[in-house]
């Protein structure tokens, strides 16, 4: 029978190019258990509206491949704290839209990076992101797809690199029990939690289940991190080959507390020296270090 810690289920971002199916024929072909994608032009505001045949493609595909959960990840235009109010409207309706995107086809969760403040403060930073947020439930009230908040790295003015910050916007959100939790072992990193240190890993955990709830943690994008840890830089690195280094990942791949939660790349894209995926060799890597 095999252990709660080799059940974790494994994957990566993977492109939509020529349709959202595409994605699960890649997943199933690279070995990933899930998968994540962006749910339309991540570059663009607009979209056409997806049509019934879209939908029936991929719903198809995903009974055919059983590739689960599927995650959204929205846009990086769109911002939630911005102190301009016509973007935060734009960026709240951009939103909605994508929460309807998925709800068509199923997926259950968004990831959505808060924003920066641009100059005005935290403060304000986090109480337009609640704003915003509340405009959002009050458009998509009955959606069983959720927002995941992501946790940043901290570069520059943007909202949500530190554990509280999540906490105070998760509090101060109605109907946050919609609400779950995004972490990324880069950004945790460079915003100074040091994931490798044994110590520090559990003050880490801790304190995410003391302002947030580890119940809230839906996914965990698996980067390792080319800047040191407090660095503020957002800059992904392979598996074991950045300054996380593997001790970080063991940590989290043997974390029983985070077994059920699906761990999905942003790596580097791109192939070996032997033709191999990369995304295959960080997917191997991770799994390897499951100890038990």
């Amino acid at each position: 029978m095999k252990s709660v810690l080799s059940k974790q289920r494994f994957g990566a971002h993977l492109s939509v190019a020529g349709g959202l199916q595409n994605a699960l024929i890649a997943a199933a072909a690279l070995g990933c258990d899930c998968v994540q994608i962006f749910v339309k032009n991540q570059r663009q505001w607009r979209a056409k509206p997806l049509t019934q045949e879209q939908i029936d493609l991929f719903r198809e595909e995903q009974r055919r491949t059983d590739i689960h959960p599927v995650l959204g990840h929205a846009s990086y235009l769109l911002n939630l704290a911005s102190p301009d109010p016509h973007s935060r409207q734009r960026s709240t309706l951009a939103l909605i839209d994508e929460l309807e995107r998925c709800e068509a086809v199923g997926v259950p969760y968004l990831v959505l990076h808060p924003g920066s403040h641009l100059g005005a403060g935290m403060a304000a930073g986090i109480n337009n992101v609640i704003a915003s947020l509340n405009d959002v439930h009050g458009a998509t009230r009955g959606f069983a797809t959720s927002v995941l908040l992501e946790m940043t790295a901290g570069q520059g003015s943007s909202v949500g690199h530190e554990i509280q910050q999540m906490g105070k916007m998760i509090a101060g959100t109605r109907e946050s029990e919609r609400l779950g939790v995004c972490l990324d072992t880069c950004h945790l990193f460079a915003a100074g939690y040091d994931l490798s240190n044994p110590a520090a890993y559990e003050e880490t955990i801790s304190l995410l289940a003391a302002c947030v709830g580890l119940t809230r943690i839906k996914c965990i994008h698996m980067n390792d991190s080319r800047g040191p840890c407090g660095s503020r830089v957002d800059r992904h690195e392979h598996i074991g080959k950045g300054k996380l280094g593997r001790q970080a990942f063991i940590h989290v791949v043997n974390d029983r507390r985070l077994a059920g939660v699906p761990k999905i790349l942003e790596t580097p894209s791109g192939i070996d020296g032997r033709g191999t995926s990369l995304d295959r060799v960080n997917l191997r890597r991770l799994r390897r270090m499951i100890l038990a």
